[in-house]
C-alpha cells in the first residue's frame, strides 16, 4: 500500500520534515496494515456486564468558589473571564 504522506500533511496542516518523509510513510504502513489484521465484529453484540454496571452520581447543586474569587487568581481577566493567550490561528 503506497500512502501519500505529503498529501496528508496537507490536509492536516502539519510541517514534516524532507527526511522524515519515509519514516513517516511506513510508520503509516505500518499503522494500515495492522489495523487490517484485526478481525472484523460482524452481527455481534456487546453486553452489558450486570456484575459491574457504571453508576453516576446524584446531580445536586453544592457550594463553590465565588467568580472573583476565581478572576482573583487569573492573571488577565476581561468580562468575568480568564483571559488566555491564543492557541489557534
Amino acid at each position: 500500500m503506497n500512502i501519500d504522506i505529503k498529501h496528508i500533511a496537507k490536509l492536516s496542516r502539519l510541517s514534516i520534515e524532507e527526511d522524515k518523509m519515509e519514516k513517516f510513510q511506513r510508520d503509516m504502513e505500518n499503522i494500515v496494515a495492522m489495523v487490517e489484521k484485526l478481525p472484523a465484529v460482524e452481527n455481534q453484540t456487546l453486553a452489558v456486564d450486570p456484575a459491574d454496571r457504571m453508576e453516576l452520581r446524584k446531580d445536586e447543586i453544592r457550594p463553590s468558589l465565588r467568580r472573583e474569587a476565581l478572576l482573583q487568581n487569573a492573571p488577565q481577566s476581561a468580562a468575568g473571564c480568564i483571559v488566555v493567550p491564543k492557541t489557534v490561528e
